[in-house]
């Protein structure tokens, strides 16, 4: 079971570094007007991912319309998108010299197709540029609209994410506005479509273990293939606290577990988060993209 503390214990402090390719990369975001999930939520592998040159883009701008309360992404009512984004992010990718990429945003159910055409147009886009680069997408849920969801499955990314986020009986208090066997929804319906599917899971929030395992089989059962799991960190005194540390060993258990049920990649330790990059997850999903092209090429 998680160790309950006020404190955080050794394993989550982290050093964010500022080294050159940290604020070069920092510059050039700032200077396309793009946002990070990296900062709007606070995430402890900041210095890390982007002293590698490497960023998590956050597209439709950097208000979400939900509210859930683990979430520091701002949630006043969100701006127009704007078009010209999807090119500003593919240019970005390709100054930044990236071999991967993740795509995420927040969640936009103010707009009639739910951001579905504007991420649409971003991932055809960053495609064009950038025709090397493993390409993953985090999206939301698109509130359950399949054929919404079908124009982004289409568009060409090469990983599809969606997050459960937390176990079923959490979702009142952490996600209100969402729904777990909606998300299953989601992510079954990439799989049907014959995506690399991957999702992740934030604990912490006083799940159990039992509780764990048994989203770790739902998520499996609907196709996906890639799991992760991180430690939930409270962003603020007013989003949900921390009701325990699971400890590294915990995860290491948890990430067994993960292969014994079949997922082909995992990844399960404190501060990874859906969209740190793994070496792991790239080299398997580069080498199923290869087996499916020969194949097909047969």
């Amino acid at each position: 079971m998680p160790e309950t503390s006020d404190r955080k214990p050794p394993w989550i402090r982290v050093k964010i570094g500022h080294n050159e390719c940290f604020q070069s990369t920092r510059a050039l975001l700032k200077s396309q007007g793009l946002h990070t999930v990296c900062e709007e939520a606070f995430c402890p592998n900041l210095g890390h991912c982007w002293q590698c040159g490497r960023a998590t883009i956050m597209i439709l701008g950097a208000h979400c319309s939900r509210n859930c309360r683990f979430c520091n992404v701002d949630h006043r009512w969100p701006q127009p998108p704007d078009p010209d984004e999807p090119h500003r992010v593919a240019e970005t990718i390709r100054q930044i010299g990236l071999r991967e990429s993740v795509i995420t945003s927040v969640t936009r159910d103010d707009l009639p197709d739910n951001g579905a055409a504007h991420w649409s147009a971003t991932v055809r886009r960053i495609r064009e540029l950038n025709p090397e680069v493993l390409l993953e997408i985090l999206t939301p849920d698109f509130q359950g609209n399949l054929p919404q969801l079908d124009m982004v499955l289409a568009s060409g990314a090469h990983i599809f994410s969606h997050n459960l986020e937390t176990v079923p009986r959490l979702y009142p208090a952490a996600r209100p506005q969402a729904d777990y066997r909606g998300s299953l929804m989601v992510l079954q319906h990439a799989a049907e479509r014959g995506h690399v599917v991957k999702t992740s899971l934030m604990l912490g929030l006083g799940e159990t273990l039992g509780e764990i395992y048994a989203a770790m089989r739902d998520a499996r059962n609907a196709g996906c293939r890639i799991f992760y799991a991180g430690q939930y960190l409270q962003p603020t005194p007013a989003h949900l606290p921390v009701s325990g540390y699971w400890t590294p060993q915990e995860f290491a258990a948890i990430e067994e577990a993960a292969y014994a049920m079949g997922f082909d990649f995992a990844a399960c330790a404190p501060l990874v988060r859906s969209s740190y990059h793994e070496e792991g997850q790239a080299k398997f999903v580069r080498g199923f993209l290869t087996a499916e092209n020969t194949e097909a090429a047969k």
